[in-house]
């Protein structure tokens, strides 16, 4: 497949780009400083952007099979980023008439797991209130990708961990997994390229935990 990934030098957008192109896929990686992209591959296009202009973002996304996103607020402070680029990325891809696009949100954004325990329930509402502006922000991202004409999908992980790719973790469509606390960014990116050509996850949000 043609793929398109935004937030490409973040964590997940770095694993996503090398498991896409270990599976065969040609890549284009749009960044915004290449001196931090460090991948490179022949079936790899760096294409470099400020995320200001959709039309700019146009030749990017243009005749792609899917479109997927990390972006997302590093710390609190950067909180409102998620909406406002990604928002920048749908208006490209809706002038290009790409429709597939898979991004990355946050768990406690979904829906609570059902039978979850005390313990679980107060770290998610210490979690939520800390980091009540990114999730705001998150909140307001999904709800932009709810108002496109995109098929998209949120994969919504929980505190994610620098691990390698395991391939093992649980996956709930329209919810989270039960006692959920961690994943590792690698996996994160797994879940995000599996839903690609998975029609069951078109237009909606997916929890993913080990």
């Amino acid at each position: 497949m043609k793929l398109t990934v935004f937030g490409a030098t973040g964590g997940t957008g770095q694993e996503i780009v090398r498991q896409a192109l270990d599976a065969g896929h040609q890549v284009t990686a749009v960044v915004r400083d290449p001196a931090r992209f460090t991948l490179a591959g022949e079936r790899l296009e760096v294409f470099r952007a400020d995320l200001s202009d959709p039309g700019a973002l146009r030749p990017a996304v243009a005749g792609r099979d899917a479109v997927l996103s990390g972006l997302g607020a590093r710390s609190r402070k950067d909180a409102g980023v998620a909406a406002r680029l990604t928002r920048t990325v749908l208006g490209a891809l809706e002038a290009e008439g790409v429709r597939r696009l898979v991004v990355v949100s946050a768990a406690p954004v979904g829906p609570e797991p059902e039978g979850d325990g005390f313990l679980d329930r107060t770290v998610r509402g210490i979690v939520s209130a800390v980091l009540k502006d990114v999730y705001v922000d998150l909140r307001e991202m999904e709800a932009e990708l709810v108002r496109s004409a995109t098929d998209w999908t949120v994969v919504r992980p929980p505190r994610l961990q620098d691990k390698p790719l395991t391939g093992r973790y649980r996956r709930v469509v329209g919810g989270f997994p039960r006692g959920g606390r961690f994943l590792a960014r690698a996996d994160v990116a797994h879940a995000m390229l599996g839903a690609v050509g998975d029609p069951a996850t078109v237009k909606q949000g997916v929890g993913v935990a080990y």
